[in-house]
């Protein structure tokens, strides 16, 4: 029997089953329709406001992710976090562009202050997914864009702060960027002594897990710095196979793993929700750490609850859950020496 030689294509595949991270990010999600398209919504009923939506503010979903989403349930709280709707185009009091004042807090391109002893990198401008809800949704990423020189100049700044011992990789999704640049930010400030802590904000490890790969692991064991990583999931629905092993690579590596999540409507706006979440966050590995408040940014206005209510949820989640399941409801305010917490 003569044998088929495999495809290029094929070829590829057995030699790696798996698309890389690079890939996946190359290949998500970036147009209305064919995120209505791959979940069978009627495009009809979605897709004007969808189209409205993204001239604000672009789709971008990541095949992994939308792989978890419902077919056919356009309330799935999945896509709900990711596709346009038409109530962002309207305009609504005291939502704005800039909820939390950050460009009052900026030290120099690229690096954010808001409190004593810790301060933000902006990595990358570039995330790994869109959600509608976030409060950088306006945020001017390409002023805070880093040439070589300037990374120079954010570690001459950090080393004349000593009261500076953490610093947050942010951005945008600081994983978005190439392990050889974190490595390289990861190894300069490992050499000031006045840093202690680096933490990473991220949606990476959830929304393509592949992120955690060989490379980001290789350089996170190497570094002498206590490592956290903040993940951002608000639904349990959002924790799968794939990141329950992610999360344990990341713990494997060194790295305390913590969540917060947003109270959204429409997404988490129930006690079985958030109690779920807890509970399955736990048995992958990853600790609650913040449930915040609904920052009041403008185009997001029809997810907000209301901190009543947030107050309410969390009532109910001290009566089902034992304390270290229960994360912190906190609101940012602009100014303030640390997250406030919202008294229950």
């Amino acid at each position: 029997m003569i044998q088929r030689t495999p495809t290029l294509v094929e070829a590829r595949n057995l030699d790696n089953p798996e698309p890389s991270w690079q890939v996946l990010l190359r290949d998500a999600v970036t147009d209305p329709e064919l995120l209505l398209q791959k979940l069978g919504l009627d495009p009809l009923r979605w897709l004007r406001g969808a189209r409205e939506g993204h001239r604000l503010f672009p789709v971008r979903v990541p095949l992994p992710y939308l792989e978890r989403m419902r077919h056919g349930d356009p309330d799935d709280p999945l896509l709900r976090q990711v596709l346009p709707l038409a109530e962002e185009n309207e305009d609504r009091g005291g939502y704005v562009s800039d909820p939390l004042q950050e460009a009052s807090a900026t030290l120099r391109t690229g690096l954010i202050r808001k409190y004593q002893s810790r301060a933000l990198l902006m990595v990358t401008g570039q995330c790994a997914i869109n959600c509608r809800y976030c409060f950088r949704r306006h945020f001017p990423y390409q002023e805070h864009r880093l040439s070589p020189a300037q990374r120079a100049e954010v570690i001459d700044t950090l080393a004349a702060a000593p009261e500076i011992n953490e610093i947050i990789f942010s951005g945008g999704d600081p994983l978005v960027a190439s392990d050889r640049l974190l490595a390289r930010w990861a190894g300069a400030l490992a050499e000031l002594p006045n840093i202690r802590r680096l933490r990473m904000h991220t949606r990476l490890p959830v929304v393509i897990p592949q992120r955690v790969d060989e490379l980001l692991l290789a350089w996170l064991e190497a570094t002498p710095l206590q490592k956290v990583m903040v993940l951002h999931i608000n639904h349990p629905n959002e924790i799968d196979g794939a990141v329950r092993k992610a999360c344990d690579r990341l713990r494997g590596a060194g790295v305390t793993l913590l969540n917060q999540s947003v109270v959204l409507r429409g997404v988490n706006d129930s006690a079985d929700t958030l109690a779920q979440l807890s509970e399955s966050l736990f048995e992958a590995g990853v600790m609650p750490y913040y449930l915040h408040a609904f920052d009041p940014v403008a185009g997001a206005h029809h997810f907000d609850t209301g901190d009543d209510q947030a107050r309410a949820l969390v009532r109910q989640l001290l009566a089902r859950l034992p304390g270290f399941l229960v994360p912190r409801l906190v609101r940012e305010l602009p100014g303030e020496a640390s997250k406030t917490p919202l008294l229950i």
